[in-house]
Order: C-alpha cells, then sequence, then structure tokens
C-alpha cells in the first residue's frame, strides 16, 4: 500500500519536481546502494549502479505509477542493471583484448598525442567550457577523486544534484571531443577508461 506523502512525491517527481526527486533519493538510495553492493561485491560499481538508477528514474518519471509504491520498481532497475554489468563485463573481456591490441599497435603515436601541448589545450578547453558549477564538481570527482557525498558535503549540495551534474558533464564531454576530431576522441575515451 502506497502512503499518501509518497503518493503525492511521486505525482510531483512525474510533473519534473526535482524537490520531490531529491526526497525519493534521500528515502530510497541507501537500500538500493545496500542491495546493488550485495549483488556486485563493490563499493564503485554500485555506486555507478545507484546513480544510473535515479537517473533512469528521472528520465523515465512520466512513466512513474503513482498508485504503486515506488521502491519494489526502484529495486528492479537496480537489479537489471546489475544483471546487465555482468552480461558487459564478459563482453567487455573480449573488447579490452582487441582495444589493448590496438593500443599497442599506436602506442608510441598516443603517447606522443598525450604530450603534445594541443591536446592538452583542447582538454583545458574542453573543462574550461562547462558551467563553473559543474566544472567545479567534475574536477572534484574527476580529478581529484573524491566521492560523490564527500564533494556533496564539501559543498552542500545533494548527491543526487552532484550526479546530475557529472551526468551532464560527461556527456557535453563526449559531444565535445567528438568535434575536436578523432585522435582527441581516443585520449578522452582512453582517460574515461582509466577512472
Amino acid at each position: 500500500m502506497i502512503s499518501l506523502d509518497e503518493k503525492e512525491q511521486l505525482s510531483r517527481l512525474k510533473e519534473g519536481d526535482q524537490v520531490a526527486f531529491e526526497k525519493i533519493y534521500d528515502r530510497y538510495s541507501t537500500r538500493v546502494f545496500q542491495n546493488t553492493l550485495r549483488l556486485t561485491k563493490s563499493q564503485d560499481i554500485a555506486e555507478e549502479l545507484l546513480q544510473e538508477t535515479f537517473y533512469r528514474i528521472w528520465e523515465k518519471r512520466s512513466l512513474i505509477d503513482t498508485n504503486k509504491p515506488i521502491k519494489a520498481y526502484l529495486f528492479r532497475i537496480a537489479e537489471n542493471l546489475a544483471y546487465d554489468h555482468f552480461r558487459k563485463i564478459a563482453k567487455d573481456k573480449v573488447l579490452s583484448q582487441q582495444l589493448i591490441d590496438i593500443a599497442s599497435q599506436y602506442y608510441d603515436h598516443i603517447d606522443e598525442m598525450i604530450e603534445s601541448k594541443e591536446n592538452n589545450q583542447i582538454l583545458q578547453s574542453a573543462i574550461a567550457a562547462l558551467p563553473p558549477k559543474r566544472r567545479e564538481i567534475f574536477l572534484l570527482c574527476k580529478f581529484e577523486g573524491k566521492s560523490y557525498r564527500e564533494v556533496s558535503v564539501l559543498l552542500g549540495i545533494s548527491e543526487s544534484t552532484i550526479n546530475d551534474h557529472i551526468v551532464k558533464a560527461m556527456r557535453f564531454l563526449k559531444e565535445y571531443f567528438g568535434h575536436s576530431g578523432e585522435a582527441a576522441l581516443t585520449m578522452f575515451i582512453a582517460y574515461l577508461l582509466s577512472q
């Protein structure tokens, strides 16, 4: 049975209310995280799956049934993502070997490219093109290695807001590098794979 409070939060979420989204995140994120951690046995993977679960909730909010508790829906999404992750790992082993083979063929070229001033400037320009708050959050999470929770406490904003900024920053940077040429895109993908 769904409580009146949750039904109201889901109705508001369905209309795009970010505060309602944050309340639902705050209410269920720990339990979803613990469940995905139990499945994956990896804190980093569980954190990624948690973020993806709530990203999907936000993206598909218009499909939410406000007459049903969201907890089961959240757990189902997270579990499906975990199973997809394991299927992807199996496929990625083959892909990883192919990437290693390709990378070894072009090692000298990539080494020169990474060291080149031009590509460093492209990377700096891409990051500088982010809005100030998003850039700050991106640098803290991706370059300084801080967790979403640490950045949340440091900046006094919710983890769901941190997640939103990171998702949008990554989307922007992938598009930016896609327009900056194949070599820069390869460098950016190599950086992402190392994270």
